[in-house]
């Protein structure tokens, strides 16, 4: 492991201004992550076409709910192994690699999906499908945190999170305009469910123009490749600024040993288990509203039949969100995004829920939960990947990212149950409890991450040095 070689790297790269071709990697990184946000956010919108088709059942379910529930909770339960199990191999085998083939993996698995008439098949195969989604989800973060300069990390992971979310509204109109139709004799539902196979063409066109990241080929001491990698990005950014590169910064050089254990020594411990509260409760909020909208706006008492129009609007908002909170992204702290963002869902669930079936409140509040839930993703996906090192970075994301995972599996059946038996106050209630968690980990434990380099954030631990200029 070169850690001075390393060090160079991360200090050229961090001096980079963004300039079209930084800018095009990540577009190309994000567009693999359109298919995954995609394929994970359907759960809500291809749910009333299983009921339609008979497949699911609407109340008579696992455990007497809604086989959606059950439907949700396969899915997170694939995404915890995904995370827990599989995304340390991306510090092994490295980024790019693993994109590729969790690329692959899930839109395969989904097309299987697609093509299953038992409830047993579709919930097997959405669970084979999650594995790849959850390998995916944390490779693309630390992917992208590791290319792009430490001045912009807040706001590229905004675009990226715009460029992602804008599957979310094709989802939704595509189930507001196929669930009650048979194209080609076929259910709506199963063209919903196809669209991620896509992903599978292209992948191989974006791993042809996305390359390894040169901290990581430095980390594993694969200086040639890396100085490569660097030279290659540095020399089309200065071609189209049209000037010399600045200098760059002193580099600082990480020390550690890059084992698992390693997460658990300090600084690492504390963040280790700050980050496991929060992603254990965050996820309550995003997930517990967004894949259960149509049923959500039905329970307020609008009729079901519309619910997913509605529920299409309200996704319009979803790929603008993060370009807003890209005019901020890098001039607030971190941190303290995460804690509006958890307040903000909170009281705007309580005020979707006291709207009753006044149709534009329903649509105004649920746009401004989405909202805050946006920025809580940009926000938390960015920071939770500053808080380790290149040589730890992919497992320890997926370590403390398997929480939320872990969680959902459990939340599903309980944001079901409350719903049947309390309604919407019992739902958003539960929503509200879950924010306030997330205000009390980050707000209070949270170290600050902006416009720091990455070595910087993890320079707490003893042993860290900056080498001579």
């Amino acid at each position: 492991m070169s850690s001075q070689q390393a060090a160079e790297i991360t200090a050229r790269l961090d001096r980079l201004p963004l300039t079209r071709h930084v800018w095009w990697l990540v577009v190309l990184l994000s567009l693999g992550g359109w298919f995954e946000l995609y394929d994970l956010l359907m759960t809500a919108y291809v749910s009333p076409g299983l009921i339609k088709a008979g497949i699911f059942s609407a109340k008579d379910g696992l455990f007497g709910l809604p086989d959606q529930a059950a439907f949700a909770s396969v899915t997170f339960a694939g995404l915890f192994v995904g995370t827990i199990v599989f995304a340390q191999v991306a510090d092994h085998y490295g980024r790019r690699a693993i994109f590729t083939f969790s690329l692959v993996w899930y839109a395969v698995a989904t097309t299987i999906m697609a093509l299953q008439s038992t409830r047993f098949g579709v919930d097997l195969w959405r669970f084979i499908a999650a594995v790849g989604i959850g390998v995916e989800l944390v490779t693309i973060d630390t992917y992208i945190t590791e290319l792009v300069p430490k001045t912009a990390r807040g706001k590229v992971f905004a675009v990226n999170q715009a460029i992602q979310f804008s599957s979310v509204p094709v989802v939704a109109l595509l189930a507001a305009l196929l669930l009650d139709a048979e194209p080609l004799g076929m259910a709506g539902w199963r063209f919903i469910a196809l669209v991620p196979a896509v992903g599978a063409v292209v992948v191989w066109w974006i791993r042809l123009s996305v390359p390894e990241s040169p901290r990581w080929l430095a980390q594993h001491g694969r200086d040639a490749d890396a100085e490569r990698v660097t030279s290659a990005i540095e020399a089309k950014v200065a071609a189209q600024t049209g000037a010399p590169l600045p200098a760059p910064a002193p580099p600082v050089i990480e020390t550690g040993n890059a084992g698992f254990g390693e997460i658990w020594q300090p600084p690492y411990r504390k963040r280790t288990i700050m980050l496991s509260v929060f992603n254990f409760f965050q996820t309550i909020g995003f997930y517990g509203f967004g894949n259960w909208v149509p049923a959500l706006i039905a329970a307020q008492g609008v009729t079901f039949a519309k619910s997913p129009t509605y529920a299409a609007i309200i996704a319009i908002v979803y790929p603008i969100g993060p370009l807003v909170c890209s005019l901020f992204a890098d001039r607030v702290e971190r941190k303290w995004q995460i804690v509006g963002a958890a307040c903000g869902t909170a009281v705007f669930g309580i005020l979707f829920w006291q709207s009753g079936n006044t149709v534009p409140l329903l649509i105004l509040f649920g746009i401004l939960i989405t909202s805050s839930n946006n920025l809580l993703s940009y926000a938390y996906h960015a920071y939770q990947a500053e808080l380790f090192p290149t040589r730890i970075r992919a497992r320890a994301v997926g370590f403390v990212y398997s929480f939320s995972r872990l969680s959902t599996v459990f939340t599903s059946f309980m944001i079901g149950f409350f719903l049947q038996q309390f309604g919407n106050g019992g739902v958003f209630g539960f929503i509200a409890f879950a924010m306030v968690m997330v205000m009390i980990s980050i707000g209070g434990f949270g170290p600050r991450t902006s416009g720091l380099a990455l070595e910087e954030i993890s320079n707490e631990r003893r042993g860290a040095v900056r080498a001579a200029a």
